[in-house]
């Protein structure tokens, strides 16, 4: 018998370590557990028993998680993704169900309410402070534990972008769980997603929380996204959605010149009108200049819709954005 088959044949069925592992946690004892279960997983890698090593893993973070321990469980999380990629596991129905499962084990307590902050109350304060922190952690945790799962599900087997239904848990519980929400890259990982509805309702939610007069840009920003992908067909559903949501809420829709562009955009790339396209940029300069990443988004929509090259590549932030959307 060779020394792997030897080392294979030597470990127990990993159910059995699973049960000695739990009543560790149960006995509170998580950095023992912890360290516990990074051994004994590696044994399981080692010897190729890669199917048994990610479920100690999967036990592992949903344990941590389930008892609050969002450094840990993250940790193990992240190890069952690169588990993932060791073992050459497809991206599959069955594997999405078990990241899905450690990810609804991520903590998702409410930013303390009511805090009486007019007083300078010290207590109030170090509550808050705290509650930021912590919120924090646990989006940059469940962050690297998704950004990871989605790069495994584009190399193993999903879209070219990575798995929709990943993005889409990003994209929620980063703009759920944030205390200051970057709305540009919540909408960045929404466009990957096919939750229409979800991303038209998290637009209306974050529209009034913005500052006034600043509604406009989220929907602009979310569509020109879909665009600067060369996707107009989820572009106009999801203006349509928006549209249909705030009617059935009473909601007044923002009458902007920058939301008349993006109409008349969205009917520009509808034919090959490239002239047109470029009277529009010229004619809603002000309003385009808004904000400095819609000129780059609509570089790009020349370019997917019209074949115009880019004069030079995006630098900077914007390069970072298109870098992770999968323009060149």
């Amino acid at each position: 018998m060779s020394r792997e088959r030897a080392k294979r044949a030597t470990l127990p069925p990993a159910q059995e370590n699973i049960e000695k592992l739990e009543k560790v946690v149960k006995q509170g004892n998580y950095y023992g557990a912890q360290q516990m279960f990074k051994s004994i997983s590696a044994r399981y890698v080692s010897a190729e028993r890669y199917s048994e090593a990610l479920d100690i893993l999967k036990c592992g973070a949903c344990l941590q998680l389930e008892n609050g321990q969002v450094t840990c469980g993250s940790e193990l999380a992240l190890l069952f993704v690169e588990t993932l990629v060791k073992g050459k596991v497809s991206y599959n129905e069955e594997t999405l169900d078990h990241v899905r499962k450690i990810y609804e084990k991520f903590p998702r307590p409410l930013v303390p309410q009511n805090l009486d902050l007019t007083d300078d109350d010290d207590d109030d304060m170090q509550k808050l402070s705290e509650a930021i922190a912590a919120a924090k952690t646990r989006v940059e945790c469940c962050s690297s534990f998704l950004k990871a799962s989605i790069k495994w599900s584009a190399e193993f087997g999903a879209l070219r972008y990575g798995s929709p239904e990943l993005h889409e848990m990003l994209a929620d519980y980063m703009y759920s769980q944030s205390p200051e929400v970057d709305m540009v890259k919540v909408s960045f990982h929404f466009v990957r997603g096919r939750n229409l509805k979800k991303f038209a309702s998290t637009i209306i939610n974050f529209m009034g929380k913005c500052y006034p007069g600043e509604d406009d840009l989220a929907i602009a920003r979310a569509i020109l996204m879909y665009l600067s992908l060369g996707n107009l067909r989820d572009a106009n559903k999801l203006m349509d959605e928006v549209e249909k949501e705030m009617q059935s809420k009473h909601l007044d829709f923002p009458q902007s010149e920058l939301m008349q562009f993006v109409n008349y955009l969205l009917l520009t790339l509808q034919r090959d009108a490239l002239p047109l396209f470029n009277m529009l940029r010229q004619n809603y300069k002000s309003s385009i200049d808004r904000d400095p990443l819609f000129n780059e988004l609509l570089d790009e929509v020349a370019k997917k819709f019209y074949g115009v090259q880019r004069k030079s590549p995006l630098q900077g932030m914007f390069g970072d954005i298109f870098k992770m959307m999968g323009g060149e």
